[in-house]
């Protein structure tokens, strides 16, 4: 609050009813007097609880240390990495230096050389390595993989164009980061790498992936431009059987109830047919439903489309 008073605003208008208090000398406008757009796609609980997060960390960083950086959960969300928040912001202090104490505040000390620390929207963050490495203390394997793949995906523009230099880390920076030292959770670290691809562009792919692959299914390709023999672009699908010619599509409910989406993927996949191509499309439910039904759609039109397991 002394930014605030040097900027001259009163005691009064500090104290007035529409400012809300997160945290101890921190004053924020209160979430229902805040501006909101009418327009814009409702967000599901999980994005409601990351934006949260957020708004916190960015109001905690008003009154963060100078020694202290964001780190965790916490890190993770503000890189826009696949992962859940916490019920507190984790905010760290390299050893031997006093942990912060704060309500809504998990302090932790870290040991130098286990993490890096860089900046993040002007936020001390550990690095998106560094964030990977430290969660192997509260995640699983499969978990860790999925925020693996998200961490060293290599996003692309509106017109499918990758960019790599929007990448939040690579294959061996976070091998870097496994071999820093021995940590908490050292082992499913090391299991987790070993599974880490470049080119899954959410949680439930993985979870394909991972099934498929430990279901007998041949390791696909991903992320991967499709073109006619003209090579003109026809789509970009998620997983891909080049050999047998098989592309899956793992579909979030936007592909149903966005309209220029929907016809979008009505000519996509008419072109794809037209080269040859087979399409099987999965929801959430195929994979992550009561009875997952992925990897045996999947492995029946491989088998159609003559792959030989053995």
């Amino acid at each position: 609050m002394s930014e605030a008073r040097s900027a001259g605003v009163s005691s009064s208008r500090l104290r007035a009813k529409d400012l809300a208090s997160p945290f101890h000398g921190v004053r924020v406008r209160a979430e229902s007097d805040a501006p909101h757009d009418a327009s814009a796609t409702p967000l599901s609980p999980w994005e409601e609880s990351r934006q949260e997060e957020v708004r916190r960390a960015t109001a905690f960083a008003a009154v963060m240390g100078s020694g202290t950086f964001f780190a965790g959960r916490t890190a993770a969300v503000l890189q826009g990495a696949a992962v859940d928040p916490g019920p507190e912001l984790v905010v760290a202090v390299f050893a031997p230096g006093r942990a912060p104490r704060h309500r809504g505040v998990r302090g932790i000390h870290v040991r130098p050389g286990l993490a890096r620390v860089g900046a993040f929207d002007g936020m001390r963050v550990t690095t998106p390595a560094s964030t990977w490495a430290m969660l192997g203390a509260e995640l699983s394997v499969r978990e860790l993989v999925a925020l693996g793949d998200s961490m060293v995906r290599v996003p692309r523009d509106r017109k499918g164009r990758l960019e790599p230099h929007r990448r939040l880390a690579t294959v061996e920076q976070l091998e870097r980061a496994v071999l820093a030292g021995r940590r908490v959770g050292i082992a499913r670290l090391r299991d987790a790498l070993h599974h880490v691809r470049v080119g899954s562009a959410s949680p439930l792919e993985t979870d394909f992936r991972l099934d498929a692959v430990t279901a007998g299914l041949p390791e696909p390709e991903l992320d991967v431009e499709i073109r006619d023999r003209r090579g003109r672009l026809l789509g970009i699908s998620e997983v891909v059987y080049r050999s047998a010619r098989v592309v899956v599509e793992i579909e979030g409910d936007h592909h149903r109830v966005d309209r220029t989406q929907w016809n979008r993927d009505i000519d996509k996949y008419a072109a794809y047919a037209a080269e040859g191509w087979e399409v099987v499309r999965l929801t959430a439910a195929h994979i992550r439903g009561h009875r997952p039904r992925a990897v045996g759609l999947v492995r029946a039109a491989l088998l159609r489309r003559g792959w030989d397991p053995a």
